[in-house]
């Protein structure tokens, strides 16, 4: 274990996070130098503070220094504790930010993770808790993170600039995850989605959802979008629509795509009709991708393979994102784990974009905050 406490040190501030969720889950501490040090606003971003606070909620031990400017930041990290939580995430970015990363940490707590988070819960930049919900959770099943206790749910929308989102979620602990071998996408079966609007006229959804079929009708038949309208205390604190739809395979891969209007004082309005329209064609470019995990997921099933059982693990990707790529690099720094990588161009079988199998043998990280009572 000595080998594993030298810290590893980056500089400026993209893939924080990745930075931070892969120290908590190896041991090794890591500082980051440079944080927007030439910017005129230095330093740490009230979501990323945010962020580092919810770190420190669900670990017991975590050792957090920030100088006075927030330029540096040195991370211990503690033990993964879990139980029940509430955290008030900034509404500078959405709820699914926060979310993205608890899905990695969740299944490794020493108690099963209850956690209350309110915020932003659609936005334009990160994942929305709907998406999530409908490919993530399907994705964790598959490594056998599964349960009663596993659910994700929106109590209640927020749309910006004024948040009031409130969404809940609770995930079972795991000792060991199962390998997997996701090497086949099927056929596209079904697909499914939702409109939302929330403080605006409820006919916005049915004009989205009318728009979004236009499209989709032509590619497949079995597609059912549902309406949300959310009222009153639900309905956060500022109006907005949106709609997310997934795409549901044979072997059971989702895809996904989603887009949400621009909040007030934002850009142009953007009409119902052109977001669903827009919204279609994204799922269809999603769908050309392809792959077995939509890119959206992609670091999170990498991670989940690398935490595996020793044993091989397959999955087949569609074109890997930048921040993909990036998380490669990090998974090799912090646990020296590489991944052999196989391009298949687009042949007769392969429809659309051409496609990566990613293998390797699982570290068979082992829970070792559920063994400690």
């Amino acid at each position: 274990m000595a080998t594993q406490a030298h810290s590893l040190s980056y500089a400026g501030c993209n893939f924080l996070r990745q930075r931070l969720v892969l120290s908590t889950l190896s041991g090794r501490p890591v500082k980051i130098r440079k944080i927007r040090a030439r910017d005129d606003n230095p330093g740490l971003r009230d979501f990323e503070a945010s962020f580092i606070r919810l770190l420190d909620k669900i670990t017991n031990g975590s050792r957090i220094e920030i100088n006075q400017t927030g330029t540096t930041l040195y991370y211990q990290p503690g033990l993964l504790y879990g139980g029940s939580v509430e955290h008030d995430c900034s509404i500078l970015r959405g709820i699914g930010y926060y979310l993205e990363s608890l899905l990695c940490l969740a299944p490794f707590m020493k108690h099963p993770l209850r956690i209350v988070l309110r915020g932003v819960t659609n936005d334009q930049v990160d994942p929305s808790v709907d998406v999530l919900k409908a490919t993530a959770l399907p994705l964790l099943k598959q490594f056998g993170i599964d349960g009663e206790s596993f659910e994700l749910k929106i109590v209640r929308r927020g749309m910006l600039p004024g948040g009031g989102g409130e969404v809940f979620f609770s995930c079972p602990v795991r000792k060991v995850l199962k390998p997997i071998q996701l090497t086949d996408p099927g056929k596209i079966k079904r697909i499914r989605g939702m409109a939302y609007s929330v403080r605006v006229s409820p006919q916005m959804a049915n004009r989205i959802v009318d728009s979004a079929r236009s499209i989709l009708n032509k590619f497949i038949p079995d597609i059912y979008i549902y309406t949300d309208h959310m009222k009153g205390v639900n309905s956060g604190r500022s109006p907005g629509f949106g709609l997310w739809l997934v795409a549901e395979t044979t072997n059971g891969t989702f895809l996904s795509a989603e887009l949400v209007s621009n909040h007030q004082g934002q850009g142009a309005a953007v009409l119902p009709e052109d977001l669903g329209r827009n919204c279609a064609k994204l799922l269809l470019e999603e769908i050309h991708r392809g792959g077995c995990v939509d890119s959206t997921n992609q670091s999170l099933a990498l991670l989940l393979m690398t935490l595996g059982q020793q044993d091989v693990s397959k999955v087949l990707l569609g074109p890997l994102s930048p921040y993909t790529i990036e998380f490669l690099r990090h998974l090799k720094s912090f646990f020296q784990i590489m991944f052999k990588i196989e391009t298949k161009p687009c042949g007769e079988e392969l429809k659309g974009g051409d496609k990566v199998l990613m293998t390797c043998v699982g570290i068979g990280f082992s829970n070792l905050s559920k063994t400690l009572k």
